[in-house]
């Protein structure tokens, strides 16, 4: 796309940048030209085309406005210049506004530069671009005629336009056609047979462009001064790339990655390390049938065991502590002696259920006879405790004739 132009060559000057050395050349209606740093459609334009005697071999620097309006258009209407300012070469041929033009009705355009747009989300970057040896560059352009009502004849034309070239891809997908050379600006303007053409509507990836951003107020078209192609210095920010802008993100999504993963390990770490205090040994209170043998309960387990041995030892009265935690006063030393077995030799050992007999079940009609004993007795003075509990914490006034039997006034009784 080409919308906007830099046009400041003096009349003498466009035969010269055209290639037109040795013949002969008229101008027309140049007084309506005027050295502008800042042309858009509407605008005047000198263009130079062939004579109208196809014979001829002169030129024609003809100032047309910018924006074709095509002859058949309505006489009463009012011509929009901004409709067709430019035309894809893709479509010439096929657009009835531009293909009864290619055979007879080409024209070259010459400017010192162009200017395009940068997308930048809601802003948009100015670029003048330019050939770095200062030469002008010449667009392949169709011109037309249209009378109005009033019987004046309006000269307009078209900038040709393309895919853009390598080179610019980063700015637009659109650019003018350039002639960069004599043969090309020779061949388009000599009414070269259509096939011939189609040569000279590609990107020229050989010409030597340069570029630069430029002030934003000359989106104005009353900007038209020199400052147009002063160039501006971009802030830091506003010249970072794309790839710069996804590897920073990338960074933030990687840190942010890294900071859920090391979270996540250090909950399940807390997790693993409550469940493993949180894991006893079962236990049944008839039988006590054992569980498997876990790796991460049996050191704690074992641990368990041998100090209820030594509490067993110590008095008969915390004999209590051991049936709490499911292991028999006579399993307790088995148990402690396990403790020297490692988790290897555990782990390979096949695993079978653990039964053991109540003690008045055990072989030894004296030991079982103590043991019985010790057992009852202890449950009697448990039964006691619990009593003592369950009864008023506050006596009534003596003399009351509604105090209740307590279950020991009848152990006395008998």
């Amino acid at each position: 796309m080409c919308g906007r132009a830099r046009c400041t060559l003096r009349p003498d000057d466009f035969p010269r940048a055209c290639h037109l050395n040795g013949r002969r050349v008229r101008h027309i209606d140049m007084n309506r030209y005027q050295l502008l740093y800042n042309v858009s459609p509407w605008f005047n334009v000198p263009v130079v085309r062939r004579e109208d005697d196809l014979n001829d071999d002169g030129a024609v620097v003809h100032c047309m406005k910018w924006g074709l309006v095509p002859s058949f258009t309505k006489k009463t209407e009012k011509p929009d210049h901004y409709k067709m300012f430019n035309a894809r070469s893709e479509s010439i041929k096929a657009k009835a506004s531009f293909r009864r033009l290619v055979p007879k009705n080409r024209c070259l355009v010459a400017v010192e530069g162009f200017y395009e747009w940068k997308n930048d989300g809601s802003k948009k970057q100015p670029y003048y671009i330019h050939f770095k040896d200062g030469q002008s560059l010449v667009f392949a352009a169709l011109y037309d005629s249209w009378k109005n009502a009033e019987g004046e004849v309006l000269y307009t034309f078209t900038i040709l336009t393309t895919s853009v070239s390598l080179s610019l891809v980063w700015l637009h997908d659109r650019m003018p056609v350039i002639l960069g050379n004599k043969d090309a600006a020779d061949m388009w303007l000599s009414g070269s047979p259509s096939s011939n053409i189609d040569t000279l509507l590609k990107p020229d990836e050989e010409s030597d462009l340069a570029w630069y951003p430029v002030t934003p107020a000359m989106v104005k078209v009353s900007f038209g001064g020199p400052e147009c192609i002063k160039e501006l210095q971009l802030k830091a920010n506003e010249t970072r790339s794309i790839a710069q802008f996804f590897s920073k993100k990338g960074d933030k999504d990687e840190q942010g990655q890294k900071s859920h993963i090391k979270v996540a390990e250090e909950e399940i770490l807390n997790t693993d390390q409550t469940q493993s205090l949180k894991q006893e040994p079962e236990s049944d209170h008839v039988g006590h049938l054992c569980s498997p043998v876990r790796p991460e309960s049996f050191t704690s387990t074992r641990a368990t065991d041998i100090k209820v041995e030594q509490d067993y030892d110590e008095s008969g009265s915390k004999q209590s502590s051991t049936w709490q935690t499911g292991n028999p006063p006579e399993k307790v030393g088995i148990l402690a002696n396990d403790n020297v077995k490692s988790l290897e030799e555990v782990e390979t050992e096949d695993i079978k259920p653990n039964v053991f007999a109540l003690p008045w079940e055990e072989s030894g009609d004296s030991k079982t006879k103590r043991d019985y004993e010790e057992f009852s007795g202890n449950v009697i003075r448990l039964a006691k405790r619990v009593n003592k509990h369950l009864s008023p914490s506050k006596k009534k006034a003596k003399g009351g004739g509604d105090k209740q039997p307590t279950l020991f006034s009848y152990f006395g009784k008998g």
